[in-house]
């Protein structure tokens, strides 16, 4: 690959990943696109080099495994491609009280939402920081900014995703380096599915793929801190939920996460 504007998308092959993958390389840029599937990735590849006429690398891996983020960095050295813009967009949820979950699954979604985020995260930002160069787009969630009951675990790594990327975008401030959280509401992806979570109504109006993804990018070029898709749930999270009584907030938001009958 020649492009000085290389990306590498986690969880590239659906979703706002694959959406993230479209708007970049319609820009003219390179890619390196990563998912736990290899005939998804490789189909991507196929149809983003014949449409735009660029390079993109597939590294098929599982990230939640511990060495996942390990072996996307060796491939892209193994290759000599210099990754000028990560979005770390892979990510899954879960439904349930938590005491009654399986244990297994919330240390997988650990391990993907927060521990190989942070990964890819130090691995290419030691490359971007030697060249003063670089973009960097987290995917989280309005999720993360207040506790949620039904999906403890998932809003806790969503905190963290939010509270990292905004405390190293500060640091990279010398670097000429950017970080951008991108925390939408509900979009229509396959997460609704693969988390359980058929039958919870805030997705009933959920947003596309496409105009989250458009958002995001937009906002990673200008070097935004945070981003939201829309305005009104911008307007909530900062100066709504701030200062209603805890328990209040708690109570509203396990009330937008149970599942209507039937």
């Amino acid at each position: 690959m020649t492009s000085s504007n290389t990306a590498l998308i986690t969880g590239a092959s659906s979703g706002i990943g694959l959406e993230l993958a479209h708007v970049h390389a319609k820009q003219g840029g390179d890619l390196v696109v990563v998912a736990r599937s290899i005939d998804k990735l490789v189909a991507l590849k196929e149809e983003l080099e014949n449409t735009y006429a660029i390079n993109v690398l597939v590294v098929a891996v599982d990230l939640s495994q511990p060495d996942a983020a390990k072996r996307v960095y060796d491939q892209t050295e193994l290759n000599n491609i210099e990754i000028e813009v990560l979005i770390n967009n892979a990510g899954f949820g879960g439904h349930g009280e938590f005491h009654q979950r399986d244990i297994n699954a919330d240390k997988a979604m650990i391990q993907v939402n927060i521990t190989t985020l942070t990964e890819l995260t130090h691995y290419y930002l030691k490359g971007m920081v030697a060249r003063n160069s670089g973009k960097i787009l987290n995917v989280s969630s309005t999720a993360s900014f207040m506790p949620g009951p039904l999906q403890s675990v998932y809003y806790a790594t969503k905190a963290y995703v939010t509270s990292f990327t905004q405390a190293i975008a500060q640091e990279l401030e010398a670097y000429n380096v950017t970080a951008t959280a991108l925390c939408p509401g509900a979009v229509a992806t396959d997460f609704v599915k693969a988390g359980d979570l058929d039958g919870v109504g805030v997705w009933d109006n959920a947003k596309t793929a496409q105009s989250v993804a458009q958002v995001g990018y937009r906002a990673m070029q200008n070097g935004e801190l945070v981003a939201f898709n829309e305005s009104g749930l911008k307007f909530l999270v900062n100066w709504i939920t701030p200062l209603l009584p805890r328990k209040l907030v708690l109570k509203l938001s396990r009330q937008a996460m149970e599942k209507t009958a039937g």
